[in-house]
């Protein structure tokens, strides 16, 4: 079985990775027990783009293939050919059930936004599940407020973040960590091998966590960037316009803006925001680990952790991601394999997304499609 965690703007600020200021035991705990990647690359700084070449096992060899829409334009009209659209689609032409919990491919929901009822990836899942609740239909919940409002329908005049007074149940992540234990139970007592993969919204913006979460934290004991300022004047043709959080939050708009550096003062508490929303998702993952091994299914589960890029918080003066800086191309990625020798071992070895596809193949005993770029990461 393989068990695939996708986590959205997760950069590799994690205790396993060496950020001691950072609650992450459930994370570490996986890397304890598998292989941890520490220089691992996305093949673009952007959602879409990054998650297809995960999928795809292929590089972006043109313009096109660098956006947010190239998924859904590319995958979700063409017909069903020799060639699996995805790693997902060759599992399931291979004899696995595939179930898709919250956001894989680039949308929210895995549904295409030019027609609603088709999927991004309509051939690769059995399932695609996804918890809306008091939010609505869309990419509403992605950037959800606890109170059932959402970014885009108070026209962006909303802080950057928020501390909930609710439990892990009042966000959607914990909704879609509540459906993903209910369906490994289901996949438990099947006797079909599954490839169960949870996409976790947060920490992308806003940074909305439960105020538990914020309670790990210490504000004052949170560092800033070690490179807060901004490039050169010989670099200024590169400026970042750090634009969703300056242009489509309210306090964003208030502090700062495209090359000027935030105040320490409130960079840290947009730092705080970020590791809340970490640590909230870090007890999300807790729970599916827990439910491998208490319904047996861990002596047989592959189980990847996987950012689909990293995030500026302040470096060079960027909030956001779409750089070509170390910031946003490195994420965290952590595989563990049933027998993995020297578990717990961490691997300098250069790697990309791309890789991930020929890598789960080889562990499942399937074949690698012509078409994949990638490089199987069984060796390392």
């Amino acid at each position: 079985n393989i068990l695939l965690i996708c986590v959205d703007d997760l950069r590799p600020e994690l205790g396993c990775y060496g950020a001691e200021h950072v609650q992450s035991p459930n994370i570490d705990r996986l890397a304890a027990e598998g292989r941890r990647f520490a220089r691992h690359y996305v093949q673009a700084p952007t959602c879409g783009a990054s998650r297809y070449g995960l999928l795809t096992g292929e590089r972006p060899t043109h313009n096109g293939q660098l956006g947010n829409g190239f998924m859904m334009s590319h995958t979700s009209k063409r017909p069903e050919g020799e060639q699996p659209e995805s790693f997902v689609h060759h599992f399931r032409r291979n004899g696995y059930r595939t179930v898709g919990i919250g956001k894989i491919s680039h949308q929210a929901d895995g549904l295409a936004r030019r027609n609603p009822d088709e999927l991004e990836l309509p051939y690769s899942w059995d399932e695609m599940l996804v918890r809306y609740d008091k939010w609505g239909k869309g990419d509403a919940p992605f950037f959800g407020f606890a109170d059932g409002s959402n970014r885009n329908t108070l026209k962006y005049e909303v802080p950057p973040y928020e501390a909930g007074a609710v439990d892990d149940l009042g966000y959607p992540d914990g909704l879609h960590a509540e459906l993903a234990l209910s369906k490994l139970d289901e996949l438990a007592a099947a006797e079909q091998p599954f490839l169960l993969a949870v996409g976790f919204y947060k920490p992308h913006l806003p940074f909305t966590a439960p105020q538990k979460y914020w309670d790990l934290y210490e504000r004052e004991q949170i560092p800033i960037s070690p490179n807060p300022d901004g490039p050169t004047d010989a670099a200024r043709a590169f400026l970042h316009g750090s634009a969703e959080f300056f242009n489509r939050y309210k306090l964003g708009k208030e502090f700062g803006g495209a090359g000027k550096r935030l105040s320490d003062a409130y960079a840290r508490e947009v730092r705080h925001a970020y590791l809340a929303c970490v640590s909230y998702i870090d007890a999300q993952v807790g729970k599916l680990l827990d439910r491998l091994e208490e319904t047996g299914l861990a002596d047989n589960t592959i189980v990847v952790l996987w950012g689909d890029h990293g995030w500026h918080l302040g470096d060079h003066t960027i909030w956001g991601k779409h750089s070509l800086f170390e910031r946003s191309l490195q994420s965290p990625l952590i595989i563990h394999a049933p027998g993995l020798p020297q578990a717990g071992r961490a691997t300098p070895s250069l790697v990309g997304s791309i890789d991930l596809y020929p890598t789960l193949c080889e562990l499942a005993g399937l074949p690698v499609p012509e078409a994949v770029d990638g490089i199987s990461l069984v060796p390392l």
